[in-house]
């Protein structure tokens, strides 16, 4: 079996359509306006849409993975004056304290917990200097999906500029960017709308961005003039555009209107989610979080409690069979996870099933 037979459950990149791949057989001039004008300002426009964030935002496509657009967002929107509150219950809001010698307070609430808003509430009226607040939506340490309307109502309410790490929730799970409040939602090319890697995007409130000019604490890195890049030369990147990665967007873009939008996508993700995890624990498997709290993205599992059970023997037995699930992130619980996102169906989810059966060799 040769890697393009293997289904990716991963929180991304993902499996991805033939049509997806086929999109990237095909050069582009990055100075030509049928590639700035008739597909980088398409998609632009087209995100947008999908944010139900057409009237006071915009946004903006910038190199590299979702972590370099967060890097980005929070080089550029924040001043020398400000403070970020992050939200951290696992490794990627973790991530965020580490960059850029920001002025922040970490507001930890252990990684099978969601954030307590009352709890942040009272953070934020102790230090009146905390300006910013983000939030990582789904964190796919877990698989928990985080209290973003919750979170939002409290920002709006205290006069906070809002950031949310969106990147495995955005276009899987709907989001009316307008109405939450959202200032800057940050995602990825290969997460929910099924592209290849290559390049992340910011929907960001034009009035936020506007504020953001020579604040950036990087060159490559800064959102501003990325932005005012592509807004005055239509459709134009600073840099080197990953031109393969954007046309194969744009495929993936179109699929998802085939399939009816992000409202359809979530159904499937969803269905997906319930059969795994019915199956699992018809298995034997126990789910590190409790139900209420898992997103319809990925799903963390604690590893089974056998003497001769090994993760790296379980995932080759699984990738023997054609499924490729990833290894847990949870720093205190033995846990694996299995993602459900991407180009996987009903029907692939109870394949996976047969296969882990067939794979629990401790059982044997």
């Amino acid at each position: 079996m040769n890697d393009r037979d293997y289904l990716l459950l991963t929180p991304g990149p993902l499996t991805t359509s033939d049509t997806v791949k086929q999109a990237m057989l095909f050069d582009s001039c990055t100075w030509d306006e049928d590639y700035n004008i008739g597909v980088v300002q398409a998609i632009r426009a087209r995100l947008e849409e999908l944010a139900s964030a057409t009237s006071g935002y915009t946004s903006v496509l910038l190199q590299g993975s979702g972590s370099y657009a967060v890097e980005a967002v929070l080089g550029t929107a924040l001043g020398a004056q400000d403070k970020l509150l992050i939200v951290s219950n696992g490794a990627y809001g973790a991530r965020m304290a580490a960059l850029m010698g920001i002025d922040h307070h970490c507001y930890d609430c252990g990684e099978t917990a969601a954030p307590d808003v009352t709890a942040m509430e009272a953070l934020l009226l102790a230090d009146a200097r905390i300006s910013h607040i983000a939030l990582v939506h789904c964190e796919t340490t877990t698989g928990m999906l985080n209290p973003l309307a919750q979170v939002a109502a409290l920002a709006a309410r205290l006069g906070k500029t809002l950031i949310v790490d969106a990147m495995s929730s955005f276009g899987g799970i709907p989001l009316d960017v307008g109405q939450l409040g959202i200032d800057f939602l940050i995602s990825s090319a290969n997460k929910c709308i099924q592209g290849v890697p290559g390049f992340a995007f910011v929907i960001a409130r034009r009035s936020e961005l506007e504020k953001c000019a020579g604040r950036s604490r990087s060159l490559s890195l800064d959102l501003y003039a990325q932005w005012r890049c592509m807004e005055d030369h239509a459709g134009k990147w600073r840099f080197t555009s990953p031109t393969h990665s954007v046309l194969a967007f744009a495929q993936a873009l179109r699929e998802l209107d085939l399939e009816g939008g992000i409202a359809a996508r979530y159904a499937r993700y969803g269905e997906n989610q319930r059969r795994l995890v019915a199956g699992m624990r018809a298995l034997g498997f126990d789910t590190l979080l409790e139900d209420g709290l898992h997103s319809p993205i990925i799903t963390a599992f604690y590893s089974p409690q056998a003497e001769n059970y090994r993760f790296g023997e379980f995932y080759q037995r699984l990738k023997r069979q054609g499924f490729v699930i990833y290894p847990g992130k949870v720093s205190h619980s033995d846990c694996f996870r299995i993602g459900n996102i991407g180009e996987v169906y009903p029907q692939d989810i109870d394949r996976l099933l047969d296969a882990v059966s067939r794979a629990m060799y401790w059982q044997h």
